[in-house]
């Protein structure tokens, strides 16, 4: 049973970071790709980041630049590295472990960026 733990959320000023985790286990990590989820308070769940199993990444615009996302392969951790967070980073987290035919999901982790 795959199981995704993600962690790292918590309250920071705007123009702080956060470096958020995503704990696999139950299962090799390698040939998995991870994809980074938010949804703010009364919005629909956005796409963030993604990284292949290759390390291949992409960005949603509005984080390009700020995070950056990776993998640990020999942790079966992947990571999200937020800097220069903004109020309008403020959401819940959510990390998607994929591959053929696979997908799983953990819980979220909240992030809140406020004064």
């Amino acid at each position: 049973q795959v199981q995704v733990v993600e962690s790292g959320g918590d309250l920071v000023q705007p123009g702080g970071s956060l470096r958020l985790s995503c704990l696999v286990s139950g299962s090799g990590f390698s040939g998995y790709g991870m994809i980074w989820y938010r949804q703010a308070p009364g919005k629909q769940r956005e796409w963030v980041a993604s990284i292949t199993p290759s390390g291949t990444t992409n960005y949603k615009n509005s984080v390009e630049g700020r995070f950056t996302v990776s993998t640990d392969n020999t942790k079966n951790t992947g990571y999200l590295q937020m800097d220069s967070l903004e109020p309008e980073d403020t959401a819940l987290y959510s990390c998607n472990v994929v591959a053929p035919g696979q997908s799983y999901w953990g819980r979220g982790t909240q992030v809140t960026v406020s004064a």
